[in-house]
């Protein structure tokens, strides 16, 4: 798995902190949830699971960037 930025480990690391939960699990919830847009997301995470906006806009942007990165199938 593709690791944040530096600046963002910081970020992420008090997600986990906060949260209880590895990033890995965050962006497979994301990336399993049948919502694809970023404001749906955000306003998902934090209706479901009670995160803060800063924290959601990070985890669905990182998992959105890399979704984004990957080459297409085929």
């Amino acid at each position: 798995m593709t690791q944040p930025r530096a600046r963002s480990q910081h970020h992420f690391s008090s997600i986990e902190k906060k949260y209880g939960r590895p990033i890995s699990e965050w962006t497979e919830l994301i990336r399993s949830s049948e919502l694809t847009k970023h404001r749906e997301l955000v306003d998902w995470l934090k209706s479901q699971y009670g995160i803060g906006h800063g924290h959601t806009t990070a985890l669905v942007g990182y998992t959105l960037a890399k979704r984004d990165a990957r080459p297409p199938a085929g």
